[in-house]
């Protein structure tokens, strides 16, 4: 939500006065729970599967970054849309964050500012709701509940466990979620939506079965295991996320596909290197790059961006602006450029490159983050069942698009290879899929 919220989410759960259970969950109970059949009958209709888009509603907002010594204000942007839960269903207005792993409303348990100015999820107005603790197991009435506190940057939501429907517009399954007992007033009370959906992979979530985009692909109602981003900052064009499909006419260039490269829960891949101009740098070679949809800045090794700050030499007084150079990325066969438009904080105060310090040590970093700078240049897509991410120039209607998605090989490379084999849309619930979800478990 904030920069700072892209780093890992720091989350731990307390049972109270129980110690045994706390440590129990924080070994990874949660992961390990077996999807129940809820009481209330339930039943996840398979079929071949739709898909879905909804529109984003666009947020501008001031916020204070602090770096070392001195604070300057800062301008982010905020897409958020719409998620039903309950039955009869409750609308919230939600960020649909790849850097997080729950879904997490405010609920009627809140009776802070920041909760009270947003919709609160009424869990006594449900009829197919279920309070539980962080292992899926029943709540006792009366009794001490599982909690858990997340930290976003400069504050913190805590909640409870509840588990209810959930639906994107006509795509509906059953899946576990937060619904905040506590928020802070800073950042939360700024916002205009109400909570957050963490679509990031497993590892980040509670638990598997809090992870919708997992629980969507299980139920099989998704025309393929995926979802799509494509953002924009014009009042001319609506900026959408797509569950189930890839649109074309979003697109410039075709799409090209990275592996995930780290198990972190991040949806992120290798750098190879960082170029200007698409000339290699040869900076940052073990460099990781994770994509998320819940920041509206860009973030990287303290160390890289301050060599980078001196290759591009970004005048204080804005005097080279029109000359700077691109700014690009190299993943796989492909140069990911950005324009000094999205590099550079332009403003009353004078230029300076805008990327925010962030150091995240090996095995996971050292890590790029690319918010929304990044995603209204590409249009991204995210696919579950084979763990990888989709990058292609995006298509804007405010006229002819920059050549910024370079090709390393050219036209490409032709050769032979086997013939390749149809996916079994099966395997999903079990085989790779539940392997895993196993390592998911062991991890945690």
């Amino acid at each position: 939500l904030t920069a700072a919220a892209v780093a890992t989410a720091a989350a731990h759960v307390h049972a109270h006065g129980d110690a045994k259970k706390t440590a129990a969950i924080a070994v990874g109970a949660v992961a390990t729970s077996a999807v129940k059949k809820h009481a209330h009958g339930h039943e996840e209709a398979v079929h071949m599967g739709t898909s879905h888009s909804i529109s984003l509603k666009r947020q501008l907002y001031r916020s204070t970054q602090k770096h070392r010594s001195s604070t300057k204000v800062v301008h982010k942007t905020a897409y958020y849309g719409q998620v039903e839960l309950g039955t009869p269903r409750q609308a919230f207005t939600v960020v649909f964050d790849t850097g997080s792993g729950n879904l997490m409303v405010p609920s009627t348990y809140c009776s802070s500012r920041a909760c009270s100015m947003h919709r609160r999820f009424n869990r006594k107005f449900s009829t197919t709701a279920e309070d539980i603790e962080a292992d899926g197991s029943p709540s006792r009435k009366g009794a001490p509940r599982d909690q858990i506190t997340v930290t976003f940057g400069t504050g913190e939501i805590s909640g409870i466990f509840l588990q209810d429907d959930a639906c994107i517009g006509n795509l509906c399954t059953n899946v576990r979620f937060v619904g905040a007992t506590e928020e802070t007033e800073d950042p939360f009370s700024s916002f205009k939506f109400d909570g957050v959906l963490g679509l990031a992979l497993p590892q980040m979530s509670q638990g598997p079965e809090f992870s919708l985009m997992d629980r969507l692909v299980e139920s099989k109602v998704l025309k393929q295991p995926l979802f799509s981003v494509f953002l924009s900052d014009s009042d001319m064009e609506a900026s959408e996320i797509t569950f189930g499909d890839i649109k074309e006419e979003h697109m410039t260039s075709p799409m090209f596909w990275q592996p995930v490269s780290r198990d972190t829960g991040y949806w992120q891949v290798q750098i190879s290197d960082i170029t200007i101009n698409n000339q290699n740098q040869h900076l940052c070679s073990n460099c990781q790059v994770a994509v998320d949809t819940g920041t509206s800045q860009l973030a990287g090794p303290t160390s890289v961006i301050n060599d980078l700050s001196q290759r591009l030499d970004v005048k204080t007084d804005c005097s080279n602006y029109a000359s700077l150079p691109k700014l690009g990325f190299v993943v796989g066969e492909h140069i990911l450029n950005l324009s000094p438009q999205d590099y550079v904080d332009k403003g009353p105060d004078g230029c300076q490159v805008s990327l925010m310090p962030l150091d995240v040590p090996p095995p996971n970093g050292p890590l790029f983050i690319f918010g929304d700078p990044f995603l209204r240049k590409y249009y991204t897509a995210y696919d579950r069942a084979n763990s990888r991410v989709g990058f292609a120039q995006a298509r804007h209607i405010d006229g002819q698009p920059e050549q910024l998605l370079v090709s390393l090989n050219g036209p490409g490379s032709v050769f032979r290879a086997p013939a390749p084999e149809v996916a079994d849309e099966e395997t999903f619930g079990s085989g790779a899929a539940g392997a895993f979800l196993a390592r998911s478990a062991s991890a945690r």
